[in-house]
């Protein structure tokens, strides 16, 4: 499935298991400096969701939680390979990033993003459940940038070459205009008077059809495409 993309100034966390009671999240922090990695997993390592791998490497059904001040083309780099190599999800815990660097992050089907200055037990934890369940959950200031920016490709894009490439039906760009919104499954099905299974099937059809690794990657191609 895509990523479901969500600000923090949603409703309260949601930190259950992802896959059922007396399910744990493995987890193992990567950082430049051991201060920093001591840091986070001394955050993550009591919560009962939470199993903290402290000598493990990622792998399928992992969580990484990349804690790093700024991105860089290493960090991008290692996160292309998490995900797509290794099939691990990706946390970025990080202080800052630029606008240009926003759409990198993205395709590189890393969905939750945390501000450093932001990252306490319980927002790192919200940020490690989403990831492992491959939703999206990034910072609210963060979501309207991406809409931004992709936007600003977007009319760049258009100037050059005209029209939209044709991809997406009105039902799909119903969905994605939504998922944009910050709404999940739930809300997305009330607002459209469908059932959540059939909010579930519009985004995973989309996600495979056009070769899009999750949600957040979802609701870029629609922008950047020009249909929201």
């Amino acid at each position: 499935m895509g990523n479901r993309l969500q600000s923090t100034s949603s409703t309260g966390p949601d930190t259950a298991a992802p896959t059922g009671p007396g399910s744990r999240i493995p987890v193992v922090v990567e950082a430049p400096d051991p201060i920093s990695r001591a840091g986070a997993a001394s955050e993550l390592r009591r919560h009962p969701v939470i199993d903290l791998v402290e000598d493990g490497r990622p792998g399928p059904g992992t969580v990484a939680l990349l804690v790093n001040d700024q991105l860089d083309d290493g960090l991008l780099t290692r996160m292309r390979k998490l995900v797509r190599s290794d099939g691990s999800r990706a946390v970025l815990v990080v202080g800052a990033i630029r606008e240009s660097e926003l759409l990198d992050v993205v395709e590189c089907g890393v969905g939750a993003i945390v501000w450093r200055h932001e990252a306490t037990a319980q927002r790192l934890v919200r940020a490690v459940v989403a990831a492992s369940r491959g939703d999206g959950d990034l910072p609210g200031d963060l979501l309207g940038r991406l809409i931004n920016r992709v936007g600003t490709l977007h009319r760049t894009s258009a100037a050059h070459s005209g029209a939209p490439v044709s991809g997406l039906t009105a039902r799909e760009v119903d969905v994605l205009r939504l998922v944009s919104e910050g709404m999940d499954t739930g809300e997305i099905a009330g607002k459209l008077a469908y059932s959540e299974r059939t909010v579930k099937n519009v985004l995973h059809g989309i996600t495979t059809r056009l070769h899009l690794r999750n949600r957040a990657h979802a609701v870029a191609y629609a922008l950047r495409e020009g249909y929201i």
